[in-house]
């Protein structure tokens, strides 16, 4: 049977890409795009969020599937798709809006659809690469997260507001299974970066693989770290951030520091792992940035959530992959890098 697909926020960056990887891998679904605004044909459908009037367009044309790539602040899709049972992947969400999600999906009864919530770094890649390198978790100590992000890259809006939005409040990072309360830009350290990047200043970053990895997978300790390709930019963000100038900053003049997007460059992370006895390093480039990764990683999960083995439940999408498969299709992919150091 054909599958209908909806990609709510397909007119996105994001969006965009993942509509181009999955007609081109899986010519037989039925792809919709669903804006605020009517298409140039019938697969543009009129969704807005805000609106649950607009929502009957889904059960008009039988949609199989919600891709969510727009902000969902009140969770109106995510309670629309679990009341007709649809299936629904979200990969929008920062850590405080997932955590609220992720609580009120699991209160809802009898969820006879598949809610996948896949809103960590890259696609939710990161738990699936680290089972991977470790199958067994209860030995994982501790595990660090280092991000390489190019302000040359082709970026959307999303992470910019975020980061614009949360900069001057705290978040939680953990150590030991004690939640401690970090800001953006501080704890730096250095890091030696695989792909020619090379040593870097990181500094604290809030994405959800923390909640993600210490709440869900038990990981004792989980760090996130970032730099920009810019090593001027890096320090500058430091220092805005030590002296209190972005707590002086209208949020639109944050949005337009952190809202600079290029015509495209590369990015990369890298994974540490920690047991009592070793060290593994995870290393992923994606030539094409960060839209790519992400979207490539969003179809890798939509593929699975079709297919007959998943039953209906709520997940993070490392949950449905066996590690190994999610490992070979990035390794696969002809613009991305990706190697283990064990």
């Amino acid at each position: 049977m054909r599958k209908n697909i909806l990609v709510i926020g397909g007119t996105g960056l994001v969006g965009k890409v993942i509509l181009r990887i999955l007609e081109a891998r899986n010519p037989d679904f039925n792809l919709f795009i669903g804006s605020r605004q009517s298409g140039k044909n019938a697969n543009n459908l009129v969704i807005d969020v805000t609106n649950s009037k607009t929502f009957d367009a889904i059960t008009d044309n039988k949609i199989d599937l919600i891709v969510l790539c727009t902000k969902d602040s009140n969770n109106e899709i995510l309670q629309f798709a679990i009341k007709n049972k649809v299936d629904y992947i979200d990969i929008t969400k920062p850590t405080p809006e997932l955590t609220i999600a992720y609580d009120l999906a699991k209160t809802m009864l009898n969820v006879q659809s598949r809610i996948v919530f896949s809103s960590g770094w890259m696609g939710g890649i990161v738990p699936s690469l680290i089972d991977f390198a470790e199958s067994d978790k209860t030995k994982i100590q501790e595990t660090g997260i280092y991000i390489y992000y190019s302000v040359k890259d082709l970026a959307g809006k999303s992470s910019a507001n975020f980061l614009a939005e949360n900069v001057c409040k705290p978040f939680l990072t953990y150590k030991n299974d004690k939640p401690l309360k970090v800001k953006h830009f501080l704890d730096s350290e250095r890091f030696n970066f695989s792909f020619g990047i090379g040593d870097r200043q990181v500094y604290n970053l809030d994405v959800p693989d923390l909640f993600i990895l210490n709440q869900i997978e038990k990981i004792p300790t989980v760090s996130v770290k970032m730099t920009y390709n810019s090593k001027f930019i890096t320090r500058l963000m430091g220092y805005f951030q030590s002296l209190k100038i972005f707590n002086i900053m209208l949020l639109r003049e944050r949005q337009l520091l952190f809202g600079s997007s290029g015509n495209g460059d590369q990015t990369a992370f890298e994974v540490i792992i920690k047991t009592q006895n070793t060290t593994k390093r995870i290393s992923l480039q994606s030539l094409k940035g960060q839209a790519e990764l992400t979207a490539f990683s969003t179809v890798l999960h939509i593929e699975k959530m079709l297919s007959e083995s998943l039953s209906g439940g709520v997940y993070f999408s490392h949950q449905m992959h066996s590690p190994k498969e999610v490992y070979e299709a990035l390794n696969s992919y002809s613009t991305f890098n990706l190697k283990m150091d064990k």
